[in-house]
């Protein structure tokens, strides 16, 4: 079963460009560091608040991901523009 991870954070607004950079660079490196990473997408609420969906093919590569990210360099480099980060997991269910 599919997993969909919902990242919302907020950032200073000048920083923008910045991460989205970054978060193409993370990207990249989870993908080549682990499998089943299906998609990514990087969205903007407002000015500051932005949210990072990214959807896993399994709960086991979410969590295999997730025990590597903290020794990337890109995972530091991205999430030290973030602040107030929240996420939920969420198991897909249903797709039509």
């Amino acid at each position: 079963m599919s997993v969909i991870t919902v990242t919302r954070f907020t950032i200073e607004p000048d920083t923008g460009t910045a991460l989205r950079t970054r978060h193409a660079d993370l990207v990249a490196a989870i993908r080549s560091a682990t499998p089943g990473l299906v998609e990514t997408r990087l969205g903007q609420v407002d000015e500051q608040t932005w949210i990072g969906i990214w959807r896993w093919d399994s709960a086991e590569h979410l969590q295999a991901a997730r025990r590597i990210a903290p020794d990337l360099p890109e995972t530091t480099a991205t999430f030290s523009l973030a602040r107030a980060v929240t996420a939920a997991d969420v198991a897909v269910v249903d797709e039509h």
